[in-house]
């Protein structure tokens, strides 16, 4: 089956067939993927956090819902007709260049103002900070924890909730404190931070992969 042909079911029964230990969280992975997608059709975004390996994990979610992943992104015709309106074949050229997105920001990507908020105020609170400033009610947060027990996603959380946000979370398998903050937690089966992580990916890439195929995927 050629990727293109594959939509969000299939791309799901995908993660299942070759990570078939998944089959103990695929509810709320399904139910992630769900939040994320209404999210989305009513304009939201998401926003990521995590520490250390997790805060990577948070940098890939973002690159692969920016850009293309799986399947072509066209822009919206509205905006590929104003730029050529506007600049003529440069406009041609970019409305062709341009992708995509699906609109999500990682709380681990900004230096100067967590560096400032680590300095001035609360280490712990810098995520809580970010959030309380980019964040909407209507919007998605995913905080990864592999312990389930992070402090500064913890208090993320709660702005999170405070400000009518969906929190999901992608834990291990006790899902920590964060479990009794989130209104979807990914368990994974596992105890260990590194097989937690090798877990993580393969559930990260298939809600990204669905959801393009959902917004952009050409029928």
């Amino acid at each position: 089956m050629k990727r293109k042909e594959m939509d969000s079911k299939q791309l799901f029964e995908l993660l299942l067939k070759r990570y078939p230990q998944l089959e103990s969280c695929k509810d709320s992975i399904l139910d992630a993927y769900h939040a994320l997608k209404n999210a989305y059709e009513k304009e939201g975004k998401l926003l990521v956090a995590g520490n250390g390996g997790s805060a990577s994990d948070s940098e890939h979610i973002v690159g692969e819902l920016m850009k293309s992943f799986m399947f072509e992104r066209k822009i919206q015709k509205k905006y590929a007709d104003e730029l050529v309106r506007l600049y003529g074949d440069e406009g041609v050229a970019l409305s062709k260049k341009l992708e995509g997105t699906l609109c999500s920001i990682p709380l681990t990507s900004m230096p100067a103002l967590s560096t400032a908020f680590i300095n001035d105020v609360d280490p712990a609170l810098t995520f809580a900070q970010m959030l309380y400033g980019y964040g909407r009610e209507g919007d998605c947060f995913l905080g990864i924890s592999t312990s389930g027990n992070s402090k500064n996603i913890l208090y993320a959380l709660q702005v999170a909730k405070a400000k009518g946000i969906t929190t999901i979370g992608l834990t291990g398998e006790g899902g920590g404190k964060m479990k009794e903050l989130c209104d979807i937690t990914i368990q994974v089966p596992e105890k260990e931070t590194f097989m937690i992580q090798e877990l993580h990916l393969p559930i990260y890439h298939c809600l990204c992969a669905m959801l393009e195929a959902d917004f952009f995927e050409e029928k």
